[in-house]
């Protein structure tokens, strides 16, 4: 396989459970460079896992995970490369309530990667201002609010430069208003390039954002392709009863 047929992460039928119970059923997923894949489907399908599995937050049972070619579990990345080059934003924003917007930011690029702070503060001032954020750099997380502590969150995740993002439904703790402010932060990040999968309830940020989208039903996926094939005239049964009660709900 040449380098450029090569994705830029590949999942190959990955397996996972917890105890008994089937989380990942072979899950197969390719993504390219600079591509944006959202995946959707209804709570506990496997969404959240598949995402955690990707950067080993999760081991798995089963099958294999690619970065460029190469398997996440090669000792050649450690443990934190991977991280540098995988990085996830959780829904629950997970900053450091002691520590100020800054030092939640550069803590990972100096303490795991070993950066100088003097770069480490440069490069953290920089994504700060590119999120509208640069005032608040010596504030504390309780002295933001919610859509600005995600941004951070956001941010923390750049800090290191990774290769690929993960955003696992970086909006739901939001308030209905704050929404919006942190999905043009991933419109942005998609117009500058950077290869992301995102879980998400929103179905039409999906459809404006991704280049392709991923059902999950019972943790396998069930339909994938572009979002307005996927979402407006879906082929599979499954697929097709998950949206109608997104539609009945409003929400696309």
């Amino acid at each position: 396989m040449s380098a450029a047929t090569v994705p830029k992460l590949r999942v190959d039928d990955v397996t996972k459970y917890y105890g008994s119970t089937l989380v990942l059923d072979g899950v197969d997923l390719d993504v390219a460079d600079h591509e944006v894949v959202c995946l959707i489907g209804a709570s506990g399908s496997g969404k959240s896992t598949l995402l955690r599995c990707v950067n080993r937050l999760e081991p798995f049972d089963h099958g294999r995970i690619m970065l460029d070619g190469v398997s996440v579990d090669d000792p050649s990345f450690g443990r934190t490369g991977l991280c540098r080059r995988v990085a996830i934003v959780f829904q629950a924003f997970n900053l450091f309530p002691h520590k100020t917007v800054l030092d939640n930011v550069t803590l990972a690029p100096r303490r795991v990667h070993r950066r100088d702070r003097a770069e480490a503060e440069a490069r953290a001032h920089e994504l700060l201002e590119r999120l509208g954020l640069d005032g608040l750099a010596a504030k504390y997380p309780e002295q933001l609010s919610g859509g600005q502590q995600q941004r951070v969150a956001v941010v923390r995740a750049l800090a290191t430069d990774p290769d690929v993002l993960l955003l696992d439904e970086v909006t739901a703790a939001l308030d209905p208003e704050l929404v919006g402010g942190v999905l043009d932060v991933i419109r942005d990040l998609k117009a500058g390039g950077m290869t992301m999968m995102i879980v998400t309830h929103e179905m039409a940020f999906a459809r404006d954002v991704a280049d392709r989208v991923a059902f999950l039903d019972g943790g396998r996926i069930v339909e994938v392709g572009p979002p307005d094939r996927v979402l407006r005239d879906p082929t599979e049964p499954r697929t097709r009863a998950f949206l109608q009660r997104i539609i009945e709900a409003g929400r696309l």
